[in-house]
């Protein structure tokens, strides 16, 4: 347990920062399932429309290092080549 007056507010401020990363990382989940569900309806334009929107909410988190740039470039690259894929 903190002692420290510093030591409390630094604990105040972690668990602060641990809320706004789970929040984040919940945010980037929930655009990879929004666009993985328009890819299995089977309509290009809407999944690349998804797609579109969702990159931006993907880009911001890999900024802030929530989430690791390299994963991020991944599920982008692996969720626009089904977009791609679609007839």
């Amino acid at each position: 347990m903190a002692n420290t007056a510093q030591a409390r507010k630094r604990a105040r401020q972690a668990e602060a920062t641990r809320m706004r990363n789970a929040s984040l990382k919940s945010a980037l989940r929930t655009a990879v399932k929004k666009v993985k569900k328009a890819i299995a309806t089977g309509d290009k334009a809407a999944a690349a429309k998804t797609m579109l929107e969702s990159q931006s909410v993907m880009d911001k988190i890999a900024d802030k290092k929530i989430a690791h740039k390299n994963m991020v470039s991944r599920t982008k690259s692996r969720l626009s080549s089904a977009i791609k894929a679609l007839a």
